[in-house]
């Protein structure tokens, strides 16, 4: 990854300047394979915090593998989690207040924060954590958990809530140095059997460039908490330009749950198209999303050859990037047509006539530039910027039909197109994250797999940056 920048010397004295890490550490721990029964298997998670759902974080943790360490000042503070470690053979131990053991390390981090009440409770987050931050093993992972902050009547607890997500995201930018990640999870009343399939993933390697990120779990989707292995057998998965990238891996992940995937692109990419489609034992379909008949002909193929679709994931998207003083318009309508309005129009008519089955899952790529902007790509951003907003407006209107919508907004993702980029504004790029390097397309694909699950029906509306903490714009 770093042999271009050894070479550049202009390059090194910009990172240099700019106060970046040099070289890359490459240090982040990834999954691979199909989702595991245990993905906590032996590893040690502290649990603090003095809120209400010990007996739900109990269940969760000793079902998934984890030794679990409970911070408190006596045995009571054990009892939420001695019955599930027993039946899952995962027996806690207490830990008391304070400074940690010497010598002692942990692998994670749960924090239950939805008790906190007054800015005053937020204290609890510094004595728990203080102690212990600095004793995560490398890839190390946190999770705060807490309540909505719309769902509060009083400003004071509102405002005590939504400091949660703002000390995460900080306390992510701490300990990304060495792969470390953070996320916050907001759980509504009455959604906490759904808290399960979320903090497991959040938890294992699946996410390794997730961090800094809100996520919100909600009763709005109708269904119930899903399987936590081969969760996509018998599924079909229509993958939008999936001849490379984070298509290819997207349709590779899926694939490898058990899904049935169908590879869409453009003609031209018949050949890499169908190369995917072959490697992961799915089919093709070639189509130009911006002809005016491509819903209907999408809609169509999905109807006679599998009865409909279960998981649409609309990944196919294109830049024309020129400041808005020299951009053509074919530039313009190109770039919002492709990464927005095929988007709307496929979605729309997949709807109509429930081609999208009940349960379904719909997954939209958005971007970091378009929650941020970027110069030189307002047609780019305008479109991805729309993406949120869509996925904001659809998600109650299908939340009966147990159907979901979800956008994920990559930050910089190692692909050919980053390939090209200048030397310098690559390797800069590349650090400008709380974890000091690119993501993967295989980063996405997983935020999207899991998304796709059944177990991610309590997350609707949500749009996920998939960007390692960037530490501008996060």
């Amino acid at each position: 990854m770093t042999d271009l920048l050894l070479e550049n010397e202009n390059a090194r004295k910009l990172i240099k300047t700019l106060g970046l890490p040099l070289p890359v550490p490459e240090k982040l721990a990834r999954a691979s394979g199909p989702y595991e029964e245990r993905p906590l298997d032996d590893k040690k998670v502290l649990v603090c915090g003095v809120g209400g759902i010990q007996a739900v974080l109990a269940r969760i943790l000793t079902k998934a593998g984890a030794n679990p360490l409970v911070v408190g000042a006596s045995e009571a503070a054990l009892e939420p989690f001695v019955g599930p470690g027993e039946a899952w053979a995962r027996a806690p131990r207490l830990v008391p207040p304070g400074e940690a053991p010497e010598g002692e390390r942990i692998d994670a981090i749960v924090f239950d924060g939805t008790a906190l009440d007054t800015p005053e409770d937020l204290r609890q987050l510094y004595e728990f954590m203080h102690p212990w931050v600095r004793r995560l093993n490398r890839s190390g992972r946190v999770v705060v958990v807490g309540r909505p902050a719309a769902a509060a009547k009083k400003p004071a607890r509102a405002a005590t809530r939504a400091a949660l997500e703002g000390f995460t995201r900080s306390l992510a930018k701490e300990i990304g140095s060495n792969g470390s990640i953070a996320n916050s999870v907001f759980v509504e009343e009455g959604a906490e059997e759904r808290l399960g399939p979320v903090l497991r993933f959040l938890l294992s390697p699946r996410a390794a460039f997730i961090s800094c990120q809100p996520f919100h779990v909600s009763k709005l989707a109708k269904g119930e908490e899903a399987p936590e292995s081969h969760v996509l057998g018998g599924k079909v998965a229509l993958v939008t330009g999936a001849a490379r990238g984070i298509g290819e891996a997207t349709a590779e992940l899926l694939a490898a749950e058990g899904a049935q995937v169908v590879c869409l692109d453009r003609p031209a990419d018949d050949a890499p198209c169908s190369k995917v489609a072959q490697r992961v034992g799915g089919s093709t379909l070639l189509v130009d999303i911006t002809d005016p008949d491509a819903p209907d002909r999408i809609a169509a193929d999905l109807r006679d050859r599998f009865g409909g679709v279960d998981i649409v994931v609309h990944n196919a998207g294109v830049t024309r990037d020129k400041t808005l003083g020299r951009m053509k318009p074919e530039a313009w309508d190109m770039a919002v047509d492709i990464n927005l309005g095929a988007v709307v129009r496929i979605t729309d008519r997949l709807l109509q006539d429930d081609t999208l089955r009940a349960g379904g899952r719909i997954i939209c790529l958005s971007s970091v530039s378009g929650i941020a902007g970027n110069r030189g790509q307002t047609n780019y951003s305008a479109g991805k910027a729309g993406i949120v907003g869509f996925v904001q407006a659809l998600a109650p209107k299908v939340a009966k039909q147990g159907i979901t919508v979800n956008a994920i907004a990559p930050g910089f993702i190692e692909t050919r197109l980053t390939d090209a980029m200048p030397v310098a504004i690559r390797e800069v790029a590349r650090r400008m994250s709380a974890v000091g390097q690119g993501g993967k397309p295989e980063d996405v694909g997983q935020a999207i797999t899991f998304l796709a699950t059944p177990g991610a029906v309590g997350l609707t509306g949500e749009t996920v940056r998939v960007c390692g903490g960037a530490l501008v714009g996060a």
